[in-house]
This record gives C-alpha cells, sequence and structure tokens, in this order.
C-alpha cells in the first residue's frame, strides 16, 4: 500500500474536540478526553433523547494520520446511557467524510476496540484528521446517549503519512481527471478532451478501447469494430466479464484403481491435500461407519492410478493412528504433509474404559507385543482402561499389558499429536511425530472438524476453530485461531475470537470452512456450527495487521447459501474466486438438518477481500445426464483444487439415509434428502464424521457403529471443471452488439429490403438462437427498428434457412401497432431551452463525411457503453457518469 519501505508501528494518537452537537448539563465533550471510568461525570452525554435528534463528536488528530481502530472506555458498571449502535466518520477536511465502521458497544464495563477501514476501494491506505463519532442508539430506552472515554491508534511516522497523502492526492486527481474526460467525450468534447490527455499524461483507458471509440462511435467502421473487439479478447480484455457469467459445471467420473484393483473404500470425516507440482492427491484415514481408519493413499493424475502407502499407518514408526476429522495440508515448498486433530476411538472413552472394534474380520487373536508396539488382530474388542493400558474384557481377569513406546498408538485424549510426512528427500515416506502435545507447547488443544491452511511461501500454518475433544464429552468447546512456524517450530496464538480483545471478533465454531488468499494474505472463515446453530456469516483475517473484517452476519439474503455445516471449500486467488461445495443446510435451530439436491455448490466471487463480494450457484452444464454428470448431495467429504488447470476434485462422503435415496433415474432436482436431526452434541459430532445423530438418551452409542448403519458412505471420486463462456463466446456477443447498432442504421438510412437481408444473414449468424433471451433480443429487432422505422408493406422477403428465418407481415394495421422508436430525449428546442451541449462535430475529428449526426453520435455513444460491459474494469473509461454524482442540492452558478 505504501510502496517498499515497511509500514511503521501503531501509536496512541492525540487528539483534541472540533465540536460537537449540544450537551447535557455538565456532561461536556471535553470529559472524553480523559478515562476516568468511576467518575460519573466524565463523560459527553447528549441534550435529548429523542432518537432523530443528531447527535455527534468531531474530533481533531494533532497530525495527520492514518487511522487504524478506535477504543471506546466504559463506566466501570453498566449504565443506561451507554451509547450501544454507532457510526465513524473520517476525513482530511469536516466537508467531506467517509463511514469507515458501523458497530454497536455492550453494555459492559469492558473497554471494546473496533478495527477501522483505512483503505479505498482500490486498496489504497488514505490519511485521517477528523473523525466523527455519531450515535445512533442507546442501550437505555428514553435515556440520553452518553460515551465516557475515546482512545485512537494508529500510524503517525510524519514522512511515512506524507507519503501516504501525496499517494492519496494523486489517486484523488487521477480519478477526478478520468471523469471529466469521460463526459468530455460523451459529449463529444473532443478537442478539451485531447488537450487534457496530452498536458496531463493521462490514460483514460486501454489502446485498443480507445480504438473502438474511434472505430465505432466516430467512424462507424463496423468490420474494423469487430476486429478490436477479437484483440481485446486476445489481449485479456474480456476476462472480467468472463468470470462475472453464470458458472455451469463439468464433473466427470474418476474410476482409478491401484495396481491390485483396489480404491479408498467408503468413508466419510476423512482429509485429503494435494502436490500441485507434482499432480498427486494423498487422502488419510476418516470413518467408515464401523471404525475409523488410518490407511494412506496417493493418486496421480498423470497416470489415472491410485497408490495404496500404507494400510494402517498405526503400524508404522511415528505413524497416525486411526481418526477422523483431522486436517491435512502440503507443502510444496518442501514436499511435507502436515496433519493435526483427531475424532477416533480411543477419544470416546470414558473414565471407566471404553470398547473398541478392532480393524479385522476375524475373531481370533489377542494383543501381541511386537518390536515395543502393541499390534492386534481380528474383531476382537480390545479395553482400555482408565489408566491408558490395553487388556482382553473377555477374560475373567483382565491382563493389563503396558505400552512400550510413546503412546501415539492409543493416544490419551487430552494429547493433540501433530505429525509431518516426507513425499521426497532422503527421508521419503517416513512420518515425524512434531509433537505429543501440541497444547503442551503453545499450540491449540486436541481438536476435530477444524480448518487448517498453509503458507508455503511464508512457511507458516493457519488453524482455526474445532471442536476440543476431551473427557467432557457433552460440552461444547471450541479452539481459536493459532499459526504455526515451520521453521521455528513455534505456535503463536490470535484473539479473533475474543470479543474484548477484537472487534469484530470471529465466533469459535467447528465443520465450517477457512481458505487463504496468498496474494492478500487473508483468511475467509465461513459457515459452521456454533451450539445447536448453523451459522451462515463470514469474516475475514488480514494476517499483516491482524485485522477482522465481517463481510456477513447472514449471506442468505444476499444470494448466497442456506446456514451450512460441514461444508468444504477451496479458492482460485488468481480469479479471487472460493467455490463451496454441499453441506447440511438447516434454517432454523430446531429445524431438522437438510441435504439441499438442486444446487448444492456456490461461487463467492469479490474484488477486494475486506468488502463483500457476489455469490452465485453453480448450475449443471446444460444437456448433461443428471445421475452420471452430477454428483448426489453429500456432507463429510473431502476436496482439493488443482489451481494450474483450475479443476476441483471430491472424494467420498456421506449421502444421507439409503432408504431416502432415489430410484434409477429419479430426478434429484428441488428434493431435500432427510437427515436424523442432532438432538444433542454427540450427534453433531457424528455428523461431521460423516455418521448419523443418535438418541440422546445413549450418548455413548451415539459415536458406535450401530448408530449410523443405514446411513449411505460414498466412494465415487470426481473431478470437477467449472465452464464460463470462451472468450470467442463473449466476443461473438459483443459482436452481435455492434451487427445491432448496424442493422438500427441500416432501418434507419437504407432500403428496408437490403436491411432485413443483413438481419436475417449478418445478424443470425452471431446470434445463440438456443439462449431464449438472446433469441427474443434477437427477434424484437424487426419490430423495434425496420417495422418502426417504414410503417409500410414489404413487398419481398429473401429466402432464409428454416432457424432464422423471421416472418414479416404485410398487413399494415398490424404494423402501426407494432412499438414504435422512440427519440433518445426531448430536444432543448421543443422545451425552450437554449441547448448547452449539442453534440456537433468536433474540429479534432477526421472530416471525410462520415462524421456522425447529433442523434446519430448519441446513439452510438450509447451502444459503446454497452460494449463497455464486457471490458476489464482497470481497462475503461470510469462506470458512473459525472452528471450522476451531482445530488439534487447541488448548487449550479
Amino acid at each position: 500500500m505504501s510502496g517498499t519501505r515497511p509500514e511503521p508501528d501503531t501509536t496512541t494518537i492525540d487528539y483534541e474536540i472540533a465540536g460537537a452537537s449540544e450537551h447535557s448539563g455538565e456532561y461536556v465533550a471535553e470529559h472524553i478526553l480523559i478515562d476516568r471510568p468511576r467518575d460519573h461525570s466524565s463523560r459527553w452525554s447528549a441534550a435529548c433523547a429523542t432518537p432523530n435528534a443528531k447527535q455527534w463528536i468531531r474530533l481533531c488528530m494533532k497530525q495527520l494520520c492514518v487511522l487504524k481502530s478506535v477504543t471506546f472506555g466504559k463506566f466501570y458498571k453498566v449504565h443506561p446511557c451507554n451509547m450501544k449502535e454507532f457510526r465513524v466518520l473520517v476525513g482530511t477536511n469536516t466537508d467531506n467524510m467517509t463511514e469507515v465502521l458501523r458497530a454497536a458497544l455492550k453494555n459492559d464495563s469492558i473497554p471494546e476496540t473496533f478495527s477501522i477501514r483505512y483503505t479505498n476501494r482500490e486498496g489504497m491506505a488514505f490519511p485521517t484528521k477528523y473523525v466523527e463519532i455519531v450515535p445512533i442508539s442507546v442501550h437505555g430506552q428514553n435515556f440520553n446517549t452518553s460515551i465516557w472515554h475515546i482512545s485512537l491508534s494508529g500510524i503517525t511516522d510524519e514522512a511515512y503519512v506524507e507519503n501516504i497523502r501525496l499517494r492519496h492526492e494523486e489517486y484523488r486527481e487521477n480519478v477526478a481527471l478520468r471523469q471529466v474526460l469521460k463526459h468530455l467525450r460523451q459529449r463529444r468534447l473532443l478537442t478539451p478532451m485531447h488537450q487534457i490527455l496530452a498536458q496531463s499524461g493521462i490514460q483514460l483507458e486501454h489502446p485498443l478501447v480507445t480504438s473502438i471509440h474511434q472505430s465505432f462511435v466516430l467512424h462507424g467502421n463496423w468490420g474494423h469494430t469487430e476486429q478490436l473487439i477479437h484483440d481485446c479478447a486476445d489481449a485479456g480484455l474480456l476476462h472480467s466479464y468472463r468470470q462475472s457469467c453464470q458458472a455451469r459445471t463439468r464433473w466427470t467420473r474418476i474410476h482409478a484403481f491401484d495396481a491390485d484393483g483396489d480404491i479408498p473404500c467408503r468413508r466419510g470425516g476423512h482429509a485429503m491435500c494435494m502436490d500441485e507440482d507434482n499432480g498427486v492427491i494423498y487422502l488419510f484415514g476418516g470413518w467408515d461407519g464401523q471404525r475409523d481408519l488410518d490407511d494412506f493413499w496417493a493418486y496421480d493424475i498423470a497416470q489415472d492410478a491410485w497408490r495404496l502407502l500404507s494400510l494402517a499407518t498405526s503400524r508404522e514408526k511415528n505413524g497416525p493412528t486411526p481418526r477422523a476429522c483431522h486436517k491435512m495440508v502440503f507443502d510444496k515448498k518442501t514436499g511435507s504433509i502436515y496433519l493435526l486433530g483427531r475424532l477416533g476411538s480411543g477419544d470416546k472413552a470414558e473414565s471407566q474404559g471404553v470398547h473398541i472394534p478392532g480393524t479385522s474380520s476375524e475373531r481370533r487373536g489377542a494383543p501381541v507385543l511386537r518390536d515395543g508396539t502393541i499390534e492386534w488382530r481380528g474383531d476382537m474388542n480390545i479395553y482400555i482402561g482408565p489408566d491408558g493400558n490395553i487388556g482382553d474384557p473377555a477374560a475373567s481377569t483382565t491382563r493389563r499389558i503396558p505400552l512400550m513406546r510413546p503412546p501415539s498408538r492409543i493416544p490419551s485424549p487430552q494429547c493433540s499429536e501433530f505429525y509431518r510426512y516426507h513425499t521426497r528427500g532422503l527421508d521419503l515416506g517416513q512420518w515425524d511425530l512434531l509433537a505429543f502435545d501440541t497444547a503442551a507447547t503453545g499450540g491449540p488443544p486436541l481438536i476435530s472438524d477444524h480448518q487448517m491452511e498453509i503458507d508455503s511461501e511464508a512457511q507458516v500454518i493457519y488453524i482455526f476453530g474445532g471442536r476440543v475433544v476431551d473427557a467432557e464429552l457433552e460440552a461444547l468447546k471450541f479452539s481459536g485461531m493459532y499459526s504455526y512456524d515451520i521453521r521455528t517450530s513455534k505456535w503463536k496464538m490470535y484473539n479473533t475470537s475474543d470479543a474484548y480483545a477484537s472487534h469484530p471478533s470471529i465466533p469459535p465454531r467447528f465443520g465450517h470452512s477457512m481458505v487463504l488468499d496468498s496474494r492478500s494474505q487473508t483468511l475467509f472463515i465461513f459457515g459452521g456450527q456454533r451450539d445447536e446453530k448453523y451459522l451462515s456469516d463470514m469474516y475475514t483475517f488480514h494476517i499483516p495487521t491482524n485485522t477482522v473484517t465481517e463481510l456477513y452476519t447472514n449471506f442468505t439474503p444476499a444470494g448466497g447459501p442456506e446456514p451450512c455445516f460441514t461444508q468444504r471449500a477451496v479458492i482460485d486467488a488468481d480469479s479471487k474466486e472460493i467455490y463451496i461445495f454441499g453441506g447440511i443446510t438447516r434454517t432454523k435451530s430446531n429445524a431438522l438438518p437438510m441435504l439441499e439436491a438442486d444446487a448444492p455448490y456456490w461461487i463467492y466471487r469479490y474484488d477486494r477481500p475486506d468488502v463483500p463480494g457476489r455469490w452465485s450457484k453453480v448450475l449443471p452444464n446444460d444437456g448433461a445426464e443428471p445421475d452420471t454428470a452430477w454428483p448426489q448431495p453429500r456432507y463429510a467429504h473431502q476436496i482439493v483444487y488443482d489451481s494450474r488447470t483450475k479443476t476441483v476434485y471430491m472424494h467420498g462422503g456421506n449421502a444421507g439415509l439409503d432408504e431416502d435415496e432415489p430410484e434409477d433415474g429419479e430426478e434429484l432436482s428441488g428434493r431435500r434428502r432427510r437427515m436424523s436431526g442432532p438432538e444433542d452434541t454427540l450427534a453433531a459430532i457424528n455428523l461431521v464424521r460423516g455418521g448419523a445423530p443418535a438418541p440422546s438418551s445413549s450418548p455413548v452409542s451415539a459415536l458406535e457403529a450401530d448408530a449410523d448403519s443405514d446411513m449411505k458412505r460414498l466412494d465415487d471420486f470426481w473431478k470437477l471443471e467449472v465452464i464460463r463462456p470462451s472468450f470467442e463466446e463473449i466476443a461473438r456477443r459483443a459482436v452481435f452488439e455492434v451487427r445491432k447498432q448496424q442493422f438500427r442504421e441500416m432501418c434507419e438510412d437504407g432500403p428496408p429490403i437490403k436491411a432485413l437481408t443483413f438481419l436475417q444473414t449478418r445478424v443470425s449468424e452471431v446470434v445463440n438462437h438456443e439462449d431464449p433471451e438472446e433469441a427474443k433480443d434477437f427477434r424484437s429487432l424487426l419490430s423495434a427498428h425496420l417495422l418502426s422505422a417504414f410503417p409500410r408493406a414489404i413487398d419481398v422477403v429473401p429466402t432464409a434457412e428454416p432457424d432464422t428465418a423471421m416472418e414479416v407481415s404485410t398487413d399494415t394495421e398490424r404494423m402501426d401497432s407494432l412499438p414504435q422508436s422512440k427519440p433518445l430525449c426531448s430536444s432543448s428546442s421543443e422545451r425552450g431551452l437554449k441547448p448547452i451541449i449539442r453534440w456537433e462535430e468536433d474540429p479534432v475529428e477526421e472530416s471525410d463525411g462520415t462524421a456522425p449526426a447529433p442523434d446519430r453520435f448519441r446513439q452510438r455513444t450509447e451502444m459503446f457503453e454497452r460494449l463497455m460491459t464486457f471490458i476489464n474494469e482497470d481497462a475503461k473509461q470510469p462506470e458512473q457518469n459525472l452528471v450522476d454524482m451531482l445530488s439534487e442540492d447541488t448548487q449550479i452558478f
């Protein structure tokens, strides 16, 4: 934001009172300068309690600064006059202030700090001299609003702030001049426009766009205009429009096996990560409905084959035990896989011990001590006692077998192991146990269904949320935000979930989504479950500044999905898009969770991470067979993303109850698959493993296999390509707009037969007649331009192909009833006003007899601006018109 110079430290900013609305009694604004929480009179209080009356305090910084946060001090106890909702505006002068925060204070005694926006929509920091606090509401009804103390923090380094000021002023001048240049060109005042361009050196738009304006608007050179549009496509100027188009999907089922013809079995709650450089996807663990798994697989994309790396990692040195609801990330710099978290069989143990099913089909054998490790075979029940030892419960007297190695085989429920697996180098195929308990070294406690992301360039791993797994299974406890520095092996905890340390704070949760935009160093966190509530909020965490931004308290009304749980998400930082897949939805806390069958996939597109973006559904590709090309809805599945090929890979998960599965050929669209409702905490835990909730009367059995034996787990493997129009298709759409204008001018200037022939041939050939909206637009051209311009019978209709032929009536009454073309606006002479702008030919135009008349110039200008919808924002003129920026109260002298 400020060049290459590092950002100075944040300090407290001194200020003075620059003004305030009327105060009550002795409660003047100057009282807020000093924090005296036990002084009842040390506050500013508004003169009245009328909610409609504007109340405000204006602060003046003693020096120009970059303001980053505001802290509100409070009275030492709850007070009815405490301000509740408020707005914060900032500016370099009092006549032009911008709102940077709208929030609310709690009615308690704890000071609250709010991060405020200090960058514009281009991500450029701006300076601040004045701050205005505008109260909106008060906690006590009919009480005057009181503010006790305000403290401001930001950057005051003079050289740094001066650089920010200069760059911000230059940016504002640039925006203003480009707005003026667009206005002058719209009004055909080309001479002053060219003079400004020559003297300022400013660039209004990409040179290809300037050429389109000259060719299309000034000269009506249609062929050259169409070529320029294709040149824009080749130059990448149509990329933003392509990304904004409705996305569709192309799903492909992957039928790959290993050398023995095997594939990963049905499961949910497993983990996947991807080595993009070598095209390898890794899969580990999960829950198959009967047991937790510890098999480890790799899928080679180029060879289209699975490879079993380990049948049971728990039998390997330092290998992880069977588990579900864990997470893995791949470090592309070192080729290492990091694994953290679990919900395994040993974590269900109560203080008296618990029985755990074995891992093979035979009911024989006993625990075997081999090489200092404990192994067992068969479906015999292994007993873990309160002391962590293993015995045979079938024996009359349980014989204890002490663990002879660090108990990573049967870990204590309180221990959070942290693993690393090597995919290259001298330690290829080896596991490292980095920590027996991350909580003991400043990291997270044992958690399940958290989220984990890695920044390979910075060599830092980020973990957020998850349910804390401990002996109190019925109590919901959540973890917060942590980072792990791979180079130093150090953990760091952030206060993002502490409402008193961060505002806005990110409520802790589990079963949520988190993705990392490594370009902007921003984490996106959304959805999941907290207590009994499914969430539909979204937050960003800017890592360099530790800034939390609440994008949505509820993204459903903004066009996003319903509140969701165990959905999966991946990000394409280049396209600034997040892809969301599946999960369970529930609109109310007491409603049954459902699997949406019609649109379980979404795209969230953003321009800036700290500004709300746009939601859209991902639709099936037209003409695809639902049963073969559209995976059934699911939850507790896993996905990875290949950013090089723009491909999503999805495996497994849970499709709900078998009884709700559609028959062959039955449509999924419009249906919701029923889920058993989570009646208690343990039921929700089981859902994240891909299981079904059990009755609340049996909390332990909720985690046993028979509680979800009727659930349908999946072993299918898919790849997804997000389909959008090609650049050639977008260029075709733009050429259609050009030929519509050409047809319109032919209707106005030439014989109708020639215009009709052009419509049925040259226009028709660039129309997608299978698109209902586009076909309707094409058919309307006849009545909108040809028949209205020539209200007479057309004697000859040229022959056309059956799919493009247009019927033309020779009935004069029918033609008279068609809608007539309307002028763009009434002329000034008709209104009795002297025209200010005449749109007459400018001296800089090349006078070759092709200069358009004023009305024609305005027509083409309107169509040119329609063409600009296809062009990237940074390559074209400003979107807004200058006259639209003037309010009705603007004085004109």
